[in-house]
Order: C-alpha cells, then sequence, then structure tokens
C-alpha cells in the first residue's frame, strides 16, 4: 500500500480561502497588482512562486504555510465541532455584546469627527479672512 500523500494544489487553496472570506478575483488581482486572469491563472496552477503566494497570503489575512496546508476537511471538522449544538455544555458561542450598543457608539464617534472636521473648517475660514483683511 502506497501512503504517499499527493502534493497540495495550490491554486485551488487560493480559490478556496479567497472564496471563504467572500472575495472576487477581480479584488484580489488589484490588490497585489495583477489581472484578473493572472489570478485566474495562478487559481489554476499546481504551484505558485513564493512572492506571489506571500502576496496573495497578506491580501487573504493568511499567512503561506497557511495556503499551503490549507484542508477543507480541517475547516469542516472545526465548523463540525464549533457549532456543534449540546444543551448540556457550559460553552457559549453567542454574541458576548449587544450589536446596538456598538452601533451606536460608532455613530457618536462619527458625530464626533463630523464636529471636529467642522471646527477644523471654521478655524480655516477664520484664518483666511484674516489673511485677506491684512
Amino acid at each position: 500500500m502506497n501512503t504517499a500523500t499527493k502534493p497540495k494544489h495550490i491554486g485551488r487553496n487560493i480559490s478556496r480561502i479567497r472564496e471563504l472570506r467572500g472575495m472576487k478575483q477581480e479584488a484580489l488581482a488589484t490588490a497585489i497588482g495583477l489581472s484578473q486572469q493572472s489570478v485566474s491563472n495562478i487559481e489554476g496552477s499546481e504551484t505558485v512562486d513564493e512572492e506571489k503566494l506571500q502576496a496573495i497570503a497578506e491580501v487573504l489575512g493568511v499567512t503561506t504555510e497557511g495556503i499551503k496546508n490549507f484542508s477543507e476537511e480541517a475547516i469542516l471538522n472545526i465548523i463540525g465541532n464549533t457549532y456543534h449544538v449540546d444543551n448540556s455544555s457550559a460553552v457559549n458561542y453567542g454574541c458576548t455584546f449587544n450589536p446596538l450598543d456598538k452601533l451606536m457608539q460608532a455613530h457618536e464617534e462619527q458625530i464626533k469627527l463630523y464636529e471636529r472636521l467642522v471646527q477644523a473648517e471654521k478655524e480655516k475660514v477664520e484664518y483666511l479672512e484674516k489673511l485677506l483683511k491684512k
């Protein structure tokens, strides 16, 4: 029995990680300075040179090793184990904060930023008016 594992298809791994991130080929291509067709070719390649792999990994938010060792089965196992419904479990994977509170906090920060921008514009206008009067 031959126990040799088949080599990983790096391009396919890139494609799957990109899809899991909800990213289109065009977006990845733009981020790494290539054409969409080039990204398509990379995703069809079994091997990818280290420099391109590093750039792609950065955009996808993973390591090059993460791309090389990506496994669909491992992802499914993680999802299966993480979202297993077991009422006897004390672990809660639910949301630990109120999303509405976070939204209101972000809104308030936006208002403060807007007020600072308006104040800066007022100061700029006052300064320019003083210059014109001289």
